[in-house]
């Protein structure tokens, strides 16, 4: 395993390679809400010089891992300086209103970037045509979760937002699928399953949509009569915009319901490492008497923690949907 840590000034344009001066790497991708982020600790020496701002770049055998920029540094009394980086999903926390009308994810997206000014590399045709969004002084980032969201409840496709090293990108997890496997006699070291219905487990939807003309609210709701009896009610209540008909608003339902009624299956692994492997990706596992099931299926990646350390790469891994 042969790693590149780069640190290059923008001021001057001097660059460093400071990989050997470096113990250990850690880089950090979530399914949503958060930017990628590379952590390390650098020996101060040489005419080392970077600040706040100034690019990052980490290889791991030639394969670009993460490319991202200084935002936290801080410095002992013996030279060891702490540095944390983040990739271009960190700017799309700025605030900002929007008023969107009949676009679709994508579409709102690359009007988001183009505003902030942030690059963007393959964002896929999502399809979906939201009727209207209007979001007023709210992150970049929580209006793009919300339109995935929106996206995922109407039609049942999960799309990932994401920082491919050229700019932001946008896939289905079925198109970042790793061709390795995760289990038993395969790089997995330990493991913990949960299952539950606490967190994201609902049999009942209710949707509500303001009716000016009657004053009143106009009400769907779709619901698990089977679950109800036994998990109890656990109902999601959303508003939905005026403009979404009752046709619209029972088929939503419908979807946001075959999404959430189901007991959540969550799985927390370590393992090897695989360069390239990032949150929202699907992964193969194979883990026999995994609790009630024999896991024999692709998972969904939501959280991933790559750490370099001594030219060891080790793995941690959370899965949803299992």
């Amino acid at each position: 395993m042969i790693c590149e840590l780069i640190i290059a000034n923008k001021r001057s344009g001097k660059m460093w390679d400071v990989t050997n001066s470096t113990t250990t790497v850690s880089y950090t991708t979530e399914r949503t809400g958060s930017p990628g982020k590379l952590t390390f600790t650098v020996i101060k020496g040489g005419d080392l010089d970077f600040l706040e701002g100034d690019i990052v770049r980490f290889s791991v055998d030639g394969t670009l891992v993460f490319y991202g920029w200084v935002f936290t540094k801080s410095k002992d009394r013996w030279g060891l300086i702490e540095v944390t980086c983040y990739d271009r999903i960190r700017y799309l926390k700025a605030n900002a209103s929007y008023a969107f009308y009949g676009q679709t994810a994508d579409q709102i997206i690359a009007q988001i970037a183009a505003d902030r000014q942030i690059a963007t590399s393959v964002l896929a045709s999502t399809g979906y045509q939201i009727p209207s969004l209007v979001e007023t002084d709210q992150s970049c980032l929580d209006i793009i979760q919300g339109v995935l969201e929106t996206t995922l409840l109407n039609t049942g496709t999960i799309y990932v937002l994401y920082d491919d090293g050229n700019g932001l990108a946008l896939s289905r997890p079925e198109d970042m699928q790793y061709p390795v496997m995760v289990g038993d006699k395969s790089l997995l070291t330990d493991y913990t399953y949960k299952t539950d219905i606490d967190e994201q487990t609902y049999n009942s939807i209710k949707l509500v949509r303001p009716n000016e003309e009657t004053g009143r609210a106009d009400v769907v709701v779709v619901e698990d009569s089977a679950n109800i009896g036994q998990w109890g009610l656990l109902q999601l209540y959303q508003q939905v915009d005026g403009d979404v008909n009752t046709a619209q608003m029972t088929e939503q339902a419908k979807a946001t319901l075959a999404y959430y009624n189901r007991r959540m299956r969550t799985l927390k692994v370590q393992s090897l490492g695989i360069v390239g492997v990032r949150a929202g990706g699907m992964i193969r596992m194979k883990v026999q008497g995994l609790g009630d099931i024999n896991l024999d299926q692709w998972v969904l990646l939501e959280k991933v923690t790559h750490t370099f350390e001594n030219d060891v790469h080790t793995m941690e891994f959370e899965t949803l949907e299992i």
